[in-house]
């Protein structure tokens, strides 16, 4: 995996780059949001780990500006900011996962290896379930062409749910998703998290339930009508 480091702290920057090449992982590093853009136009990654505050370009700024070019790869977001509302911009932007600072090199190596085994051929289309759509590029939802506005564990549970859609998940298995994302307690809010989605899909103009519940088992996206 070749890494891109755009981190402006020193402190941070240096040993966290030899790390990952201790483990084995191709790492170039910027120190700017300009210089990591350039990076980018020169070589291909699969991952870049990138600071919210940046000097020259910020992150968030750099994040949109790689999607709306297209860029594939994962993007995790490296910031000291630690609000929802933060990282609810920074997923909005295009991220994929969010680490606040200071972290321990164990969990970031952790959330590497959550993302490498995702998919990356899922990001490259819409996810559709009848009038329902998903960019995973973009971190957008939409119904019948409505935006829904979802925070970042209810758009991590309806993704899962809508990429593996004949799949039925537990609610540990939701859990364990977002677990990826940030640290939940009891799998009783996998439940309120769902009545949330179905609330918002109904609001956007959905007629039935899009996320059905199997009973005793779990949940999964509702059989598409022939």
């Amino acid at each position: 995996m070749r890494i891109l480091l755009v981190e402006d702290d020193d402190r941070i920057a240096e040993p966290l780059a030899e790390d990952l090449r201790y483990q084995h992982y191709v790492v170039d590093s910027a120190k700017d949001g300009l210089e990591g853009w350039e990076y980018t136009q020169a070589a291909s990654y699969d991952l870049i780990l990138l600071d919210l505050m940046l000097p020259k370009l910020d992150g968030v700024q750099l994040c949109k500006r790689l999607r709306a070019e297209g860029y594939q790869g994962f993007v995790l977001m490296l910031t000291a900011r630690d609000t929802t509302t933060d990282k609810v911009i920074g997923l909005d932007a295009g991220a994929d996962d969010y680490l606040v600072k200071p972290f321990k090199l164990e969990e970031l190596s952790a959330r590497i290896r959550a993302l490498a085994r995702r998919p990356v051929e899922l990001r490259q289309n819409t996810l559709q379930h009848e009038k329902l759509e998903l960019n995973p590029a973009s971190h957008t939802v939409a119904y019948d062409s409505k935006p829904i506005s979802l925070t970042p564990k209810e758009y991590l549970i309806l993704e899962c749910l809508i990429q593996n859609p004949t799949q039925v998940f537990t609610r540990s298995m939701l859990l364990d998703k977002l677990w990826e994302l940030d640290q939940v307690s009891g799998s009783g809010t996998i439940k309120t998290h769902i009545t949330n989605i179905r609330r918002k899909l109904k609001t956007a103009g959905s007629q039935r339930e899009l996320i059905e519940t199997v009973y005793g088992v779990g949940y999964r996206m509702a059989v598409v009508d022939e």
